[in-house]
């Protein structure tokens, strides 16, 4: 509808300013006939001073309109600025209402994550391998437990099961991803999941590629494994589960109601809290653009650009105990076509 206003908009100024171009042309044309015939009056001598008057009269009504003409092109130069000025301010707090619908999305989503990867720990196939690492069986039981989880939630790539040294004793997928005896001691996850202080807490990390995973992009989520899945009981071993970045993320930005006309023209990326891209509608820039977003209001907002191009973005709220992680849902959408308006479904 923003859009749609502004084609009006600009469509009555245009139409505006061609009529009064028009009424300007017929009062200049009746302002020349008017000194034509008083110079053909004063010829005339005495004959012609009662056309005189007449002439002088519609060179004053000429005059008049000239004014009323120029008046009135100042009066739809103002009342369009001012429609002009309401429509982009709707249309960027509807970008922002946009980009805040998408960051809610990932964060509900990745809520659930964090509520997963806690709930896992504690079954008894993790902690009875973690407590016996070297146990062939418990092994496999492990490694079964994980195939069966990635078959309900086709979300992850991946689950592993590390020891408390760092070292991969399980995976949901070992035919695809045989990461069985790698080592994650230096990764920031894991150990931040081995300093957790209760099975309360999770850790996540930023947006990257994993190497053991085909470096496919990955949200990743870790937490503690406790002995006898007690909360508060010594840490174990850890849990990490890869989510699926690349095809959830991609599903969650192109799930906006747009016409394929408004699709051509808007961008549609969430950013990390560095303002780097970490997933787009268009899938440019992914984890390598840094966006220069302009920061009017910290948690949510809009602006518009010289070419026309309108900025909507909105903070990530959070979601129950996912606090987020600082990143910003963002519309990038370039004006409609001169004269044409359209409007989101």
């Amino acid at each position: 509808m923003p859009d749609r206003i502004l084609g009006l908009a600009t469509k009555m100024s245009d139409l505006t300013t061609a009529k009064v171009g028009e009424i300007q042309g017929v009062t200049r044309a009746t302002r020349l006939l008017a000194l034509n015939a008083l110079i053909e009056a004063t010829r005339a001598g005495d004959a012609g001073k009662g056309f005189a008057v007449v002439a002088h009269e519609v060179n004053g009504i000429s005059e008049r309109v000239t004014k009323i003409a120029h008046e009135l092109r100042l009066m739809f130069e103002h009342e369009v600025a001012e429609l002009q000025s309401t429509a982009e301010q709707v249309r960027g707090a509807r970008l922002a209402d946009l980009a805040s619908y998408v960051i809610e999305v990932i964060d509900r989503n990745l809520y659930e994550r964090s509520c997963d990867v806690r709930w896992w720990a504690t079954d008894s196939a993790m902690t009875d391998l973690c407590s016996q690492p070297d146990d062939a069986v418990a092994r496999q039981h492990a490694n079964q437990r994980l195939a069966v989880i990635l078959g309900a939630y086709t979300v992850y790539l991946d689950l592993w099961v590390t020891d408390a040294d760092g070292t991969i004793i399980a995976s949901g997928r070992p035919d695809q991803y045989p990461v069985t005896g790698q080592s994650v001691r230096h990764e920031r996850w894991f150990q931040a999941a081995m300093k957790t202080a209760s099975g309360d807490d999770f850790v996540v990390d930023d947006i990257r590629r994993a190497p053991l995973l085909g470096d496919r992009p990955v949200a990743t989520y870790a937490t503690a494994i406790r002995a006898d899945s007690a909360s508060n009981s010594p840490a174990i071993g850890t849990l990490g589960i890869f989510f699926d970045w690349e095809t959830q993320s991609a599903s969650v930005v192109n799930s906006l109601r747009l016409t394929e006309e408004e699709k051509s023209r808007t961008r549609v990326v969430l950013l990390d809290r560095t303002h780097h891209v970490i997933a787009a509608s268009d899938n440019r820039g992914v984890l390598e653009e840094h966006f220069p977003l302009r920061l009017i209001d910290g948690t949510r907002g809009s602006y518009g650009q010289p070419d026309g191009t309108m900025i909507g973005y909105a903070l990530t709220p959070g979601f129950e105990t996912y606090r987020g992680l600082g990143w910003y849902g963002v519309l990038v959408q370039s004006p409609a076509p001169t004269g044409q308006g359209y409007y989101f479904t």
